[in-house]
């Protein structure tokens, strides 16, 4: 199953990527309080979820892309593979975000907390 969102924000490129380009930065993910990263694995418990090993398979700064997959979670998940890139756009900037998740029976639960982590992007942003 695929999720895709697209999300225009009213700030630049440069300043969404603070955020999104740091890895263990997780204060706009929804109830995550603290991120444990050790370079390639970023380690964090998920309200609803448990705790969650997501490896950073991409980091590309210069196209502002992250690249992830869940190595370790609560939810049975057969695959997980996401990212988010982040673009320039005339008045401000575009997420777009992707999730592969299997089963699909996980989907709401996966869109959910990506909306919600939008919301949080755009107060964090304001």
């Amino acid at each position: 199953m695929a999720i895709h969102l697209e999300h225009q924000f009213n700030a630049t490129a440069e300043q969404l990527w603070l955020i999104l380009g740091q890895p263990e930065r997780v204060d706009w993910v929804p109830g995550i309080e603290s991120c444990q990263f050790d370079g390639e694995v970023r380690a964090f418990t998920l309200p609803g979820a448990g705790a969650l090993k997501e490896k950073i398979l991409q980091l590309d700064h210069d196209q502002r892309l992250i690249e992830y997959t869940c190595i370790e979670s609560p939810i049975p998940f057969d695959s997980h593979l996401a990212s988010m890139q982040v673009t320039a756009t005339e008045t401000g900037c575009q997420l777009t975000w992707k999730t592969q998740v299997t089963p699909e029976k996980f989907e709401p639960f996966i869109r959910q907390s990506m909306e919600g982590a939008l919301l949080r992007l755009e107060t964090l942003l304001a």
